[in-house]
């Protein structure tokens, strides 16, 4: 009898399981790689705090989509911005320039899909392992580790991270 390779086979990550780093202010796990999912993507789930938001940025390689959770976010990506709360999905496409930030009085719960995958190790490169759990200390994104880490990746840094005074 012949055996048919199927793909890629059962991969799960349970609750509180993945690739914890504290990426600027986040609190992000990665949940699923490009060596987890035969390439098709990668996963991240994240907390972030009110008022945050990455530098303005664009992916050549990977899509990038994201589904909230919990709290408040607003997109910009290229020419658009849009609001979205819980249960809503945001598709951010290679070569469009974007960022967010997260708005309102709560903390932000989010998942991140990047497609292809491979582009979730970003955050594992820039980010560093948590000294405790929840989110990490408020600071300042490291721009000049971003701009150094980013074309491994396809990215480009472009601008600042959005305030909460820009409307």
């Amino acid at each position: 009898m012949e055996v048919i390779e199927m793909g890629t086979p059962l991969f799960w990550s349970a609750a509180g399981e993945g690739d914890a780093t504290w990426f600027f202010q986040n609190r992000m796990t990665v949940k699923a790689t490009a060596a987890s999912t035969g390439g098709a993507y990668g996963l991240v789930e994240s907390w972030i705090p009110v008022g945050a938001s990455p530098p303005l940025h664009v992916h050549r390689r990977e899509d990038e989509a994201f589904w909230v959770i919990a709290g408040q976010v607003r997109f910009v990506c290229g020419d658009d911005e849009i609001e979205a709360g819980p249960g809503s999905f945001v598709f951010g496409p290679r070569d469009v320039p974007h960022t967010f930030i997260t708005e309102g009085d709560e903390t932000v719960h989010m998942l991140t899909l990047l497609t292809p995958g491979g582009g979730e190790q970003f955050f594992l490169d820039v980010g560093r392992t948590p000294e405790g759990p929840g989110l990490p200390p408020p600071g300042p994104p490291p721009i000049d580790k971003l701009q150094r880490i980013a074309p491994r990746y396809g990215m480009e840094i472009l601008g600042p991270p959005l305030t909460q005074a820009e409307r």
